[in-house]
Protein backbone atom coordinates (compact mmCIF):
# COMPACT_ATOMS: atom_id res chain seq x y z
CA UNK A 1 0.00 0.00 0.00
CA UNK A 2 1.57 3.62 -1.39
CA UNK A 3 0.86 6.74 0.19
CA UNK A 4 0.05 8.06 -2.71
CA UNK A 5 -0.34 12.19 -2.88
CA UNK A 6 -3.79 12.83 -4.11
CA UNK A 7 -3.59 16.39 -4.80
CA UNK A 8 -1.77 19.63 -3.73
CA UNK A 9 -1.84 23.53 -2.85
CA UNK A 10 0.63 25.89 -2.85
CA UNK A 11 0.34 30.02 -2.41
CA UNK A 12 4.51 31.55 -1.93
CA UNK A 13 6.41 34.56 -3.32
CA UNK A 14 6.53 33.17 -6.83
CA UNK A 15 2.93 32.51 -7.12
CA UNK A 16 -0.68 32.46 -6.05
CA UNK A 17 -1.35 28.34 -7.74
CA UNK A 18 0.59 25.75 -8.59
CA UNK A 19 -0.01 26.77 -12.28
CA UNK A 20 1.98 30.06 -11.66
CA UNK A 21 4.99 28.66 -9.32
CA UNK A 22 5.28 26.27 -11.81
CA UNK A 23 5.96 28.77 -14.36
CA UNK A 24 8.03 31.17 -12.31
CA UNK A 25 10.45 27.78 -11.65
CA UNK A 26 10.95 27.39 -15.51
CA UNK A 27 11.82 30.86 -16.03
CA UNK A 28 14.11 31.39 -13.23
CA UNK A 29 12.22 34.33 -11.81
CA UNK A 30 13.06 34.52 -8.09
CA UNK A 31 9.80 36.33 -5.52
CA UNK A 32 12.46 37.89 -3.52
CA UNK A 33 12.11 41.64 -2.99
CA UNK A 34 11.63 44.53 -1.17
CA UNK A 35 8.94 44.53 1.81
CA UNK A 36 5.27 45.37 0.54
CA UNK A 37 3.16 44.72 3.37
CA UNK A 38 4.95 43.69 6.03
CA UNK A 39 4.92 46.86 8.47
CA UNK A 40 8.93 46.60 9.27
CA UNK A 41 11.75 49.22 9.69
CA UNK A 42 14.07 46.94 8.29
CA UNK A 43 13.07 48.22 4.50
CA UNK A 44 16.87 46.93 3.92
CA UNK A 45 16.20 43.22 4.15
CA UNK A 46 15.03 41.56 1.35
CA UNK A 47 12.18 38.98 1.79
CA UNK A 48 9.70 36.70 -0.48
CA UNK A 49 6.08 37.66 0.19
CA UNK A 50 2.95 36.31 -0.94
CA UNK A 51 1.78 39.08 -3.61
CA UNK A 52 -1.44 39.46 -2.03
CA UNK A 53 -2.86 41.52 0.56
CA UNK A 54 -5.12 40.29 3.59
CA UNK A 55 -8.28 42.06 1.87
CA UNK A 56 -7.20 39.97 -1.63
CA UNK A 57 -7.15 36.88 0.01
CA UNK A 58 -9.66 37.41 2.60
CA UNK A 59 -12.32 38.16 -0.70
CA UNK A 60 -10.72 34.79 -1.87
CA UNK A 61 -12.59 32.19 0.78
CA UNK A 62 -15.52 34.39 1.01
CA UNK A 63 -14.49 36.12 4.32
CA UNK A 64 -15.62 39.96 5.98
CA UNK A 65 -12.44 41.85 4.27
CA UNK A 66 -13.13 44.06 8.05
CA UNK A 67 -12.50 40.21 9.91
CA UNK A 68 -9.42 40.02 12.02
CA UNK A 69 -7.48 37.03 10.59
CA UNK A 70 -4.08 36.05 10.46
CA UNK A 71 -2.60 35.80 7.41
CA UNK A 72 -1.02 32.77 8.35
CA UNK A 73 -4.90 31.35 8.59
CA UNK A 74 -5.25 32.98 5.12
CA UNK A 75 -2.63 31.46 3.14
CA UNK A 76 -3.15 28.00 4.73
CA UNK A 77 -6.77 27.77 3.86
CA UNK A 78 -6.33 29.12 0.59
CA UNK A 79 -3.70 26.63 0.04
CA UNK A 80 -5.69 23.75 1.21
CA UNK A 81 -8.93 24.93 -0.47
CA UNK A 82 -6.86 24.28 -4.03
CA UNK A 83 -4.89 21.06 -3.01
CA UNK A 84 -8.71 19.69 -2.29
CA UNK A 85 -9.87 20.99 -5.26
CA UNK A 86 -6.71 19.36 -7.33
CA UNK A 87 -7.69 15.78 -5.62
CA UNK A 88 -11.54 16.57 -6.11
CA UNK A 89 -12.07 13.46 -4.22
CA UNK A 90 -15.43 12.70 -2.41
CA UNK A 91 -14.73 13.27 1.49
CA UNK A 92 -18.59 11.82 2.74
CA UNK A 93 -18.07 9.79 5.55
CA UNK A 94 -14.54 10.01 5.36
CA UNK A 95 -12.32 9.93 8.26
CA UNK A 96 -10.35 13.56 7.59
CA UNK A 97 -7.28 14.96 9.44
CA UNK A 98 -5.37 18.57 8.97
CA UNK A 99 -2.08 18.49 9.73
CA UNK A 100 -0.65 21.80 9.96
CA UNK A 101 2.79 22.62 10.78
CA UNK A 102 3.36 26.21 12.41
CA UNK A 103 5.65 28.53 14.44
CA UNK A 104 4.45 31.78 14.19
CA UNK A 105 0.86 30.70 14.17
CA UNK A 106 -1.06 34.16 14.87
CA UNK A 107 1.84 36.30 16.06
CA UNK A 108 1.10 38.91 12.83
CA UNK A 109 -2.66 39.69 14.66
CA UNK A 110 -0.65 39.66 18.25
CA UNK A 111 2.45 42.13 17.41
CA UNK A 112 -0.38 44.59 15.50
CA UNK A 113 -3.11 44.73 18.33
CA UNK A 114 -0.69 43.67 21.89
CA UNK A 115 -0.31 46.84 23.06
CA UNK A 116 -4.07 48.01 22.49
CA UNK A 117 -4.81 44.30 23.90
CA UNK A 118 -3.66 45.22 27.52
CA UNK A 119 -5.39 47.85 27.73
CA UNK A 120 -9.12 47.43 26.06
CA UNK A 121 -11.51 44.45 26.78
CA UNK A 122 -12.90 44.90 23.01
CA UNK A 123 -10.08 43.18 21.75
CA UNK A 124 -8.65 40.52 24.48
CA UNK A 125 -10.39 37.91 22.71
CA UNK A 126 -7.65 38.36 19.46
CA UNK A 127 -5.22 36.33 22.16
CA UNK A 128 -7.17 32.95 21.61
CA UNK A 129 -6.26 33.61 17.99
CA UNK A 130 -2.19 33.57 18.53
CA UNK A 131 -1.43 30.00 19.27
CA UNK A 132 -0.52 27.25 16.52
CA UNK A 133 -3.60 25.38 17.61
CA UNK A 134 -6.15 27.59 16.73
CA UNK A 135 -4.63 28.70 13.44
CA UNK A 136 -4.94 25.49 12.23
CA UNK A 137 -8.70 24.89 13.45
CA UNK A 138 -9.64 28.35 11.37
CA UNK A 139 -8.32 27.29 8.19
CA UNK A 140 -9.30 24.05 7.93
CA UNK A 141 -13.01 25.78 9.08
CA UNK A 142 -12.56 28.46 6.27
CA UNK A 143 -11.33 25.34 3.96
CA UNK A 144 -14.81 23.75 4.69
CA UNK A 145 -13.26 21.16 6.71
CA UNK A 146 -15.19 21.81 9.99
CA UNK A 147 -15.74 18.28 10.79
CA UNK A 148 -12.03 17.38 9.99
CA UNK A 149 -9.61 16.10 13.23
CA UNK A 150 -6.75 19.20 13.28
CA UNK A 151 -3.30 18.34 14.77
CA UNK A 152 -0.33 21.09 14.63
CA UNK A 153 3.14 20.16 14.49
CA UNK A 154 5.77 23.17 15.50
CA UNK A 155 9.43 21.89 14.96
CA UNK A 156 10.62 25.23 13.84
CA UNK A 157 11.19 25.27 10.38
CA UNK A 158 11.21 21.34 9.96
CA UNK A 159 7.01 21.48 11.04
CA UNK A 160 6.04 21.07 7.03
CA UNK A 161 7.73 17.98 6.35
CA UNK A 162 6.78 16.98 10.30
CA UNK A 163 3.30 16.89 9.32
CA UNK A 164 3.42 14.95 5.92
CA UNK A 165 5.38 12.58 7.96
CA UNK A 166 2.60 12.18 10.55
CA UNK A 167 -0.54 12.19 8.21
CA UNK A 168 1.51 9.15 6.52
CA UNK A 169 2.04 7.18 9.55
CA UNK A 170 -1.87 8.03 10.32
CA UNK A 171 -2.61 6.77 7.39
CA UNK A 172 -0.35 3.22 7.08
CA UNK A 173 -2.48 2.73 10.92
CA UNK A 174 -5.82 3.13 9.68
CA UNK A 175 -5.99 6.37 11.88
CA UNK A 176 -7.44 8.33 8.95
CA UNK A 177 -8.99 7.50 5.62
CA UNK A 178 -7.52 11.30 3.89
CA UNK A 179 -5.41 13.36 5.65
CA UNK A 180 -4.08 17.10 4.32
CA UNK A 181 -0.93 17.61 5.12
CA UNK A 182 1.70 20.46 4.96
CA UNK A 183 2.34 23.68 6.98
CA UNK A 184 1.73 27.57 6.61
CA UNK A 185 3.91 30.62 8.19
CA UNK A 186 3.27 34.36 7.38
CA UNK A 187 6.12 36.99 7.60
CA UNK A 188 6.01 39.01 10.82
CA UNK A 189 7.59 41.69 12.56
CA UNK A 190 8.67 38.83 15.44
CA UNK A 191 10.27 36.31 13.49
CA UNK A 192 12.02 38.60 10.94
CA UNK A 193 13.76 40.65 14.21
CA UNK A 194 14.46 37.68 15.30
CA UNK A 195 16.71 36.23 12.77
CA UNK A 196 17.99 39.56 12.34
CA UNK A 197 19.23 39.25 15.82
CA UNK A 198 20.86 35.92 15.36
CA UNK A 199 22.35 38.14 12.35
CA UNK A 200 21.68 35.70 9.72
CA UNK A 201 19.55 37.63 7.35
CA UNK A 202 21.36 38.71 3.90
CA UNK A 203 20.72 42.07 2.71
CA UNK A 204 21.14 40.97 -0.73
CA UNK A 205 18.90 38.20 -2.62
CA UNK A 206 20.18 34.67 -0.82
CA UNK A 207 23.18 32.60 -2.63
CA UNK A 208 22.49 29.03 -1.29
CA UNK A 209 25.80 27.51 -1.17
CA UNK A 210 28.02 29.96 -2.42
CA UNK A 211 31.22 30.88 -1.95
CA UNK A 212 30.06 33.96 -0.62
CA UNK A 213 26.77 33.53 0.96
CA UNK A 214 26.03 35.90 4.03
CA UNK A 215 22.79 34.54 5.40
CA UNK A 216 18.86 33.84 4.22
CA UNK A 217 15.69 35.77 3.31
CA UNK A 218 12.34 35.35 5.27
CA UNK A 219 9.65 34.37 2.77
CA UNK A 220 6.14 33.49 3.43
CA UNK A 221 3.63 31.03 1.98
CA UNK A 222 2.06 27.96 2.25
CA UNK A 223 1.55 24.16 0.71
CA UNK A 224 -0.51 21.22 1.40
CA UNK A 225 -0.85 17.82 -0.03
CA UNK A 226 -3.62 15.41 0.16
CA UNK A 227 -2.63 12.07 1.14
CA UNK A 228 -4.20 8.44 0.75
CA UNK A 229 -3.60 5.12 0.88
CA UNK A 230 -4.70 4.46 -2.31
CA UNK A 231 -3.86 4.67 -6.19
CA UNK A 232 -3.46 8.23 -6.90
CA UNK A 233 -5.24 10.50 -9.71
CA UNK A 234 -2.30 12.62 -9.96
CA UNK A 235 0.05 11.29 -12.69
CA UNK A 236 3.67 12.06 -14.08
CA UNK A 237 4.84 10.99 -17.02
CA UNK A 238 5.60 7.36 -16.17
CA UNK A 239 2.95 7.17 -12.92
CA UNK A 240 1.76 8.89 -10.17
CA UNK A 241 3.42 10.29 -7.37
CA UNK A 242 3.78 8.64 -4.03
CA UNK A 243 5.62 9.57 -0.38
CA UNK A 244 8.17 6.21 -0.25
CA UNK A 245 9.81 7.45 2.14
CA UNK A 246 10.89 9.94 5.05
CA UNK A 247 13.39 10.16 8.16
CA UNK A 248 13.04 12.58 11.55
CA UNK A 249 15.97 12.53 13.66
CA UNK A 250 17.63 15.21 15.68
CA UNK A 251 21.13 16.07 15.46
CA UNK A 252 21.25 17.17 19.18
CA UNK A 253 24.34 19.60 18.90
CA UNK A 254 22.66 23.20 19.47
CA UNK A 255 19.87 25.39 19.41
CA UNK A 256 20.56 27.35 16.82
CA UNK A 257 23.19 25.66 14.67
CA UNK A 258 24.46 22.35 12.67
CA UNK A 259 26.99 19.92 13.77
CA UNK A 260 30.19 19.84 11.48
CA UNK A 261 29.29 16.84 10.16
CA UNK A 262 25.49 17.07 9.94
CA UNK A 263 24.70 14.41 12.06
CA UNK A 264 21.30 14.45 12.41
CA UNK A 265 20.59 15.20 8.77
CA UNK A 266 22.75 12.27 7.67
CA UNK A 267 20.77 10.07 9.92
CA UNK A 268 17.22 11.33 8.45
CA UNK A 269 18.32 11.16 4.95
CA UNK A 270 19.87 7.42 5.40
CA UNK A 271 16.01 6.68 7.53
CA UNK A 272 14.11 8.10 4.74
CA UNK A 273 16.64 6.20 1.91
CA UNK A 274 16.27 3.12 3.94
CA UNK A 275 12.09 3.48 4.59
CA UNK A 276 11.82 3.87 0.75
CA UNK A 277 13.78 0.90 -0.19
CA UNK A 278 15.86 2.28 -2.17
CA UNK A 279 20.30 3.52 -2.71
CA UNK A 280 21.94 6.96 -2.64
CA UNK A 281 22.47 6.10 -6.31
CA UNK A 282 17.86 5.75 -6.97
CA UNK A 283 17.87 9.38 -5.70
CA UNK A 284 17.80 11.84 -9.26
CA UNK A 285 17.83 15.08 -7.49
CA UNK A 286 17.87 16.79 -3.83
CA UNK A 287 16.09 19.47 -2.86
CA UNK A 288 18.24 20.76 0.24
CA UNK A 289 17.34 22.82 2.78
CA UNK A 290 19.90 25.09 1.44
CA UNK A 291 18.86 28.65 3.76
CA UNK A 292 22.51 30.57 2.42
CA UNK A 293 23.64 30.54 6.11
CA UNK A 294 27.36 29.93 6.31
CA UNK A 295 26.20 27.21 8.91
CA UNK A 296 23.55 25.40 7.59
CA UNK A 297 25.20 25.03 3.87
CA UNK A 298 28.47 23.35 4.63
CA UNK A 299 26.56 21.29 7.47
CA UNK A 300 23.87 20.30 4.67
CA UNK A 301 26.79 19.18 2.29
CA UNK A 302 28.77 17.37 4.83
CA UNK A 303 25.88 14.96 5.56
CA UNK A 304 24.68 14.93 1.52
CA UNK A 305 28.86 13.78 0.99
CA UNK A 306 28.67 11.21 3.93
CA UNK A 307 25.47 9.48 2.12
CA UNK A 308 25.92 10.09 -1.45
CA UNK A 309 29.66 9.62 -1.19
CA UNK A 310 31.44 10.92 -4.69
CA UNK A 311 28.10 10.21 -6.68
CA UNK A 312 26.04 12.96 -5.50
CA UNK A 313 23.26 13.52 -7.78
CA UNK A 314 21.84 17.30 -8.85
CA UNK A 315 21.04 19.02 -5.76
CA UNK A 316 19.40 22.73 -5.39
CA UNK A 317 18.10 24.83 -2.74
CA UNK A 318 14.76 26.74 -4.57
CA UNK A 319 14.94 29.28 -1.58
CA UNK A 320 16.34 32.04 -3.80
CA UNK A 321 12.89 31.90 -5.75
CA UNK A 322 10.72 32.07 -2.48
CA UNK A 323 12.66 32.76 0.21
CA UNK A 324 12.90 30.56 3.59
CA UNK A 325 9.29 30.28 3.91
CA UNK A 326 10.63 28.31 8.13
CA UNK A 327 7.91 26.50 8.91
CA UNK A 328 5.80 26.15 5.61
CA UNK A 329 9.47 25.54 3.54
CA UNK A 330 9.00 21.54 3.65
CA UNK A 331 5.86 21.32 1.93
CA UNK A 332 6.51 24.39 -0.38
CA UNK A 333 9.61 22.11 -1.55
CA UNK A 334 7.94 19.13 -1.30
CA UNK A 335 5.03 20.21 -3.92
CA UNK A 336 7.82 21.89 -5.96
CA UNK A 337 9.44 18.33 -6.09
CA UNK A 338 6.34 16.76 -7.35
CA UNK A 339 6.56 19.27 -10.25
CA UNK A 340 9.81 18.57 -11.14
CA UNK A 341 9.22 15.02 -11.30
CA UNK A 342 5.74 15.41 -13.15
CA UNK A 343 7.86 17.69 -15.43
CA UNK A 344 10.47 16.02 -15.57
CA UNK A 345 12.99 19.44 -14.74
CA UNK A 346 15.57 20.85 -12.31
CA UNK A 347 14.83 23.43 -10.40
CA UNK A 348 17.53 25.92 -10.56
CA UNK A 349 19.33 27.07 -7.63
CA UNK A 350 19.37 31.12 -8.23
CA UNK A 351 22.29 33.31 -7.01
CA UNK A 352 25.14 30.53 -6.98
CA UNK A 353 28.47 32.05 -8.62
CA UNK A 354 31.25 30.96 -6.70
CA UNK A 355 32.21 26.94 -5.58
CA UNK A 356 32.80 26.58 -1.84
CA UNK A 357 35.24 23.99 -1.44
CA UNK A 358 33.14 23.31 1.93
CA UNK A 359 30.05 23.12 -0.40
CA UNK A 360 28.55 20.73 -2.79
CA UNK A 361 28.04 22.21 -5.67
CA UNK A 362 24.34 23.44 -6.85
CA UNK A 363 22.45 21.85 -10.10
CA UNK A 364 22.25 22.84 -12.78
CA UNK A 365 25.13 25.31 -12.81
CA UNK A 366 27.38 21.57 -13.31
CA UNK A 367 25.56 20.92 -15.97
CA UNK A 368 25.96 22.18 -19.60
CA UNK A 369 24.32 24.88 -20.21
CA UNK A 370 20.69 25.29 -21.94
CA UNK A 371 19.23 27.94 -23.47
CA UNK A 372 17.73 31.27 -21.70
CA UNK A 373 14.42 29.93 -20.36
CA UNK A 374 14.92 26.11 -21.19
CA UNK A 375 15.14 24.10 -17.73
CA UNK A 376 17.56 21.29 -17.44
CA UNK A 377 15.62 18.26 -17.34
CA UNK A 378 15.98 15.52 -14.38
CA UNK A 379 17.44 12.40 -15.88
CA UNK A 380 14.68 9.91 -15.52
CA UNK A 381 14.64 6.45 -17.57
CA UNK A 382 12.86 3.41 -15.98
CA UNK A 383 13.23 0.50 -13.16
CA UNK A 384 13.86 2.28 -10.65
CA UNK A 385 14.35 5.86 -11.21
CA UNK A 386 12.20 8.76 -10.69
CA UNK A 387 13.08 9.29 -6.69
CA UNK A 388 13.33 12.57 -5.62
CA UNK A 389 14.75 13.84 -1.75
CA UNK A 390 13.31 16.89 -0.20
CA UNK A 391 15.49 17.85 2.91
CA UNK A 392 13.78 19.97 5.65
CA UNK A 393 16.14 21.47 8.96
CA UNK A 394 14.48 23.50 11.75
CA UNK A 395 16.36 25.05 14.86
CA UNK A 396 17.27 22.84 17.68
CA UNK A 397 18.25 20.38 15.25
CA UNK A 398 15.23 19.03 14.53
CA UNK A 399 16.21 17.61 10.56
CA UNK A 400 13.37 15.94 8.06
CA UNK A 401 13.89 14.30 4.70
CA UNK A 402 11.26 13.04 2.66
CA UNK A 403 11.70 10.79 -0.29
CA UNK A 404 8.96 11.41 -3.39
CA UNK A 405 8.50 8.57 -6.00
CA UNK A 406 6.74 7.96 -9.16
CA UNK A 407 4.97 4.33 -9.23
CA UNK A 408 4.84 2.10 -10.87
CA UNK A 409 8.38 1.99 -9.06
CA UNK A 410 9.28 -1.16 -6.99
CA UNK A 411 7.91 0.52 -3.30
CA UNK A 412 7.81 -1.39 -0.24
CA UNK A 413 4.17 -2.66 1.63
CA UNK A 414 3.35 -1.94 4.97
CA UNK A 415 1.96 -5.55 6.05
CA UNK A 416 0.63 -6.22 9.44
CA UNK A 417 2.23 -3.00 11.70
CA UNK A 418 3.95 -4.99 14.80
CA UNK A 419 1.65 -3.99 17.93
CA UNK A 420 4.10 -3.80 21.30
CA UNK A 421 1.98 -3.21 23.93
CA UNK A 422 2.89 0.07 25.92
CA UNK A 423 3.32 1.04 29.33
CA UNK A 424 4.15 4.07 31.69
CA UNK A 425 8.07 3.28 33.30
CA UNK A 426 7.53 6.55 35.15
CA UNK A 427 6.47 10.09 35.23
CA UNK A 428 7.64 12.94 37.20
CA UNK A 429 5.60 16.12 37.70
CA UNK A 430 6.29 19.77 38.70
CA UNK A 431 3.42 22.09 38.82
CA UNK A 432 5.12 24.83 41.55
CA UNK A 433 8.82 26.96 41.19
CA UNK A 434 9.60 26.37 44.66
CA UNK A 435 10.29 23.02 43.17
CA UNK A 436 12.58 24.35 40.93
CA UNK A 437 15.31 24.57 43.54
CA UNK A 438 16.21 20.76 43.27
CA UNK A 439 17.52 21.42 39.46
CA UNK A 440 20.71 21.87 41.00
CA UNK A 441 21.69 18.15 41.10
CA UNK A 442 20.90 17.89 37.22
CA UNK A 443 22.75 21.02 36.46
CA UNK A 444 25.16 23.67 37.64
CA UNK A 445 24.06 27.11 39.10
CA UNK A 446 25.61 29.07 36.12
CA UNK A 447 23.72 27.30 33.85
CA UNK A 448 20.27 26.93 35.66
CA UNK A 449 20.69 30.69 35.76
CA UNK A 450 19.79 30.94 31.82
CA UNK A 451 16.76 29.11 31.68
CA UNK A 452 13.66 30.50 32.54
CA UNK A 453 11.01 28.76 34.46
CA UNK A 454 9.54 26.15 32.07
CA UNK A 455 12.86 25.05 30.89
CA UNK A 456 13.89 24.77 34.24
CA UNK A 457 10.88 22.97 34.93
CA UNK A 458 10.91 20.57 31.94
CA UNK A 459 14.68 19.88 32.15
CA UNK A 460 13.87 18.80 35.92
CA UNK A 461 10.86 16.38 35.32
CA UNK A 462 12.56 15.18 32.27
CA UNK A 463 15.71 13.71 33.63
CA UNK A 464 13.95 12.88 36.88
CA UNK A 465 11.47 10.62 34.72
CA UNK A 466 14.22 8.94 32.87
CA UNK A 467 16.64 8.44 36.31
CA UNK A 468 13.48 6.89 37.25
CA UNK A 469 13.20 4.59 34.66
CA UNK A 470 16.78 3.79 34.66
CA UNK A 471 17.40 5.13 30.98
CA UNK A 472 19.84 7.81 30.19
CA UNK A 473 19.10 8.37 26.15
CA UNK A 474 15.28 7.96 25.09
CA UNK A 475 14.91 6.39 22.17
CA UNK A 476 12.62 9.29 20.92
CA UNK A 477 11.73 12.66 22.57
CA UNK A 478 7.72 14.31 22.44
CA UNK A 479 6.84 17.17 23.34
CA UNK A 480 3.43 19.06 23.40
CA UNK A 481 2.70 22.53 24.69
CA UNK A 482 -0.39 24.76 24.36
CA UNK A 483 1.41 28.01 24.06
CA UNK A 484 5.40 26.86 24.13
CA UNK A 485 7.97 29.76 25.67
CA UNK A 486 5.44 32.33 26.75
CA UNK A 487 7.83 34.25 28.93
CA UNK A 488 10.53 34.40 26.88
CA UNK A 489 8.21 35.02 23.91
CA UNK A 490 6.81 38.07 25.73
CA UNK A 491 9.70 39.26 26.66
CA UNK A 492 10.98 39.31 22.92
CA UNK A 493 7.66 41.09 21.73
CA UNK A 494 7.19 43.52 24.50
CA UNK A 495 10.78 44.67 24.11
CA UNK A 496 10.32 45.12 19.98
CA UNK A 497 7.01 47.17 20.37
CA UNK A 498 8.02 49.53 23.51
CA UNK A 499 11.57 50.18 22.32
CA UNK A 500 11.89 49.41 18.52
CA UNK A 501 13.51 47.02 16.01
CA UNK A 502 17.15 47.26 17.03
CA UNK A 503 19.10 45.67 19.49
CA UNK A 504 16.77 42.93 20.42
CA UNK A 505 18.07 39.72 22.45
CA UNK A 506 19.10 37.08 20.10
CA UNK A 507 18.98 35.06 23.12
CA UNK A 508 15.42 35.49 23.44
CA UNK A 509 14.47 34.55 19.99
CA UNK A 510 16.15 31.24 19.93
CA UNK A 511 14.20 30.43 23.08
CA UNK A 512 10.72 31.13 21.76
CA UNK A 513 10.35 28.53 19.09
CA UNK A 514 7.94 25.72 20.83
CA UNK A 515 10.32 23.05 19.97
CA UNK A 516 12.89 24.51 22.06
CA UNK A 517 12.42 22.32 24.77
CA UNK A 518 11.99 19.06 23.33
CA UNK A 519 15.27 19.77 21.48
CA UNK A 520 17.16 21.31 24.57
CA UNK A 521 16.11 17.79 26.08
CA UNK A 522 17.59 16.04 23.02
CA UNK A 523 20.80 17.95 23.23
CA UNK A 524 21.30 17.19 27.09
CA UNK A 525 20.70 13.89 27.03
CA UNK A 526 22.32 13.22 23.17
CA UNK A 527 19.25 11.60 21.60
CA UNK A 528 19.86 11.46 17.77
CA UNK A 529 16.44 9.78 17.52
CA UNK A 530 12.98 11.04 16.30
CA UNK A 531 11.93 14.43 17.80
CA UNK A 532 8.33 15.87 18.04
CA UNK A 533 6.59 18.88 19.05
CA UNK A 534 2.56 19.04 19.07
CA UNK A 535 0.71 22.42 19.77
CA UNK A 536 -2.73 21.69 19.57
CA UNK A 537 -3.97 23.23 22.60
CA UNK A 538 -5.57 21.15 25.10
CA UNK A 539 -5.79 18.27 22.51
CA UNK A 540 -1.58 18.60 22.40
CA UNK A 541 -0.80 15.74 25.34
CA UNK A 542 -3.40 13.68 23.56
CA UNK A 543 -1.77 13.77 19.93
CA UNK A 544 1.36 13.84 21.99
CA UNK A 545 0.92 10.15 23.51
CA UNK A 546 -0.87 8.83 20.54
CA UNK A 547 2.68 9.33 18.69
CA UNK A 548 4.66 7.79 21.21
CA UNK A 549 2.59 4.50 21.46
CA UNK A 550 2.43 4.32 17.57
CA UNK A 551 6.74 4.45 17.19
CA UNK A 552 6.34 1.57 20.39
CA UNK A 553 3.58 -0.49 18.76
CA UNK A 554 4.99 -0.67 15.05
CA UNK A 555 8.77 -1.38 16.56
CA UNK A 556 10.24 2.40 16.05
CA UNK A 557 11.81 2.60 19.36
CA UNK A 558 11.64 1.00 22.89
CA UNK A 559 11.59 3.83 25.09
CA UNK A 560 9.85 7.86 24.61
CA UNK A 561 10.12 10.71 26.59
CA UNK A 562 6.84 12.33 26.37
CA UNK A 563 6.43 15.99 28.26
CA UNK A 564 3.72 18.36 28.43
CA UNK A 565 5.01 21.79 29.67
CA UNK A 566 3.75 25.15 29.94
CA UNK A 567 3.67 28.15 31.29
CA UNK A 568 1.01 31.49 32.02
CA UNK A 569 3.26 34.57 32.44
CA UNK A 570 1.29 37.36 34.82
CA UNK A 571 -0.33 39.32 31.37
CA UNK A 572 -1.33 36.21 30.55
CA UNK A 573 -3.30 35.33 33.83
CA UNK A 574 -4.67 38.84 33.62
CA UNK A 575 -5.71 38.40 29.92
CA UNK A 576 -7.66 35.49 31.27
CA UNK A 577 -9.34 37.13 34.28
CA UNK A 578 -10.15 40.19 32.22
CA UNK A 579 -12.23 37.26 29.83
CA UNK A 580 -13.58 35.32 32.31
CA UNK A 581 -11.38 32.34 31.29
CA UNK A 582 -9.99 29.82 33.77
CA UNK A 583 -6.62 31.04 34.63
CA UNK A 584 -4.39 28.91 34.09
CA UNK A 585 -1.37 27.49 36.52
CA UNK A 586 2.11 29.74 36.50
CA UNK A 587 4.07 26.38 35.58
CA UNK A 588 3.08 23.05 34.50
CA UNK A 589 5.49 20.39 33.93
CA UNK A 590 4.81 16.73 33.14
CA UNK A 591 6.67 13.85 31.87
CA UNK A 592 6.49 10.68 31.18
CA UNK A 593 8.31 7.84 30.12
CA UNK A 594 7.27 5.42 27.36
CA UNK A 595 8.28 1.89 26.64
CA UNK A 596 7.34 -1.90 25.62
CA UNK A 597 5.52 -3.75 28.11
CA UNK A 598 7.53 -7.05 29.80
CA UNK A 599 4.73 -9.33 28.56
CA UNK A 600 4.94 -7.83 25.64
Amino acid sequence: MDISVAGYGIICAIGNDASAVLKSLKEGRTGIGPMRYLQSSHKELPVGEVKLSDEDMKRMLGQDEKAIISRTVLMGAIAIRQALEHANLDLKGKRIAVINGTTVGGMDITERYFLQMREEDDLLPLVEKHDCGSSTREMADFAGLKDAEVCTVSTACSSAVNAIILGSEMLKNNEADIVIAGGTESLSKFHLNGFNALMILDKAQCRPFDKTRAGLNLGEGAAFVVLKSQPSSISSKEGSIVIRGYGNRCDAFHQTASSENGEGAYLAMSDALQMAGLKPQDIHYINAHGTGTPNNDASESAAIRRVFGDKIPPVSSTKGFTGHTTSASGSIETVICIMALREGFLPANLGWKEQDESCITPAPLQLPPRGEGQPHLLPFGGGREGAVLCNSFGFGGNDSAVVIGKSPLPAPTFGECLRQKTCVLAEETITDVEQLAELREFVSAGEARRMGKLMKAATMSSLKALQAAGIETPDAIITATAFGMLETSEKFLVDMLENGEETLSPTLFMQSTHNTIGSSIAIRTKCHGYNMTYSQGSDSLDWALRDARRLIATGKAKTVLVGCHDEATPLFQEFCRRMGKPVPQEIYSHSIVLGRAKNA
